[in-house]
C-alpha cells in the first residue's frame, strides 16, 4: 500500500450509485475527526477540471485525494480511507487486513468486478420534499 495519507482526504464517490453512496456516507457520519470530506461526482455542479481526474475514470472506480495530493484508486482509496479511523475499530482491522500480500491481491480482483457490474446496480432516488404535497387546499 502507498505511504500514510495526509488528511483531509477528499473521497470521490457516486452519490447517483446506491450501494457507493450508502458506503461512503456511512464513513462520513462515523466519528473521522474531520478527516474525510465527501465530494458526490453525480452532482449536478461537481466540475472534474480542477480534479485533474476525468469524469468517467472518477466514475469507473472510488478516488481518494489527499491533502498533498496523492491519488488514491481502487482499493488503495479503502485503504486510505480507513486510515482516517483509529486502529482499534473495524476499519483499523480492515485497513491490515487489505495490506496483507494474500489478500490485496483478491481485493483489487473483487473491486474490479465490483466496478464493472455497479453500473447495473439500482441507481438512488433523488431526495425529493415531501412536506406539504397531497395538501393543498386544506
Amino acid at each position: 500500500m502507498p505511504n500514510q495519507p495526509h488528511f483531509p482526504l477528499r473521497i470521490y464517490y457516486d452519490g447517483a450509485c446506491s450501494v457507493c453512496a450508502a458506503e461512503i456516507e456511512f464513513y462520513g457520519r462515523s466519528q473521522h475527526g474531520e478527516r474525510l470530506v465527501l465530494v458526490d461526482i453525480s452532482a449536478a455542479d461537481f466540475d472534474p477540471g480542477p480534479v485533474g481526474i476525468s469524469r468517467d475514470e472518477l466514475m469507473y472506480q472510488l478516488h481518494a485525494i489527499d491533502r498533498s495530493g496523492t491519488v488514491y484508486r481502487n482499493i488503495e482509496a479503502f485503504w486510505a480511507i480507513w486510515q482516517a479511523f483509529p486502529a482499534s475499530t473495524w476499519y483499523g482491522l480492515l485497513g491490515a487486513l487489505i495490506t496483507l500480500p494474500a489478500v490485496a491481491p483478491c481485493a483489487r480482483l473483487g473491486y474490479r468486478v465490483f466496478a464493472r457490474l455497479r453500473r447495473y446496480l439500482p441507481q438512488r432516488r433523488p431526495r425529493v420534499c415531501r412536506l406539504g404535497r397531497g395538501n393543498a387546499g386544506r
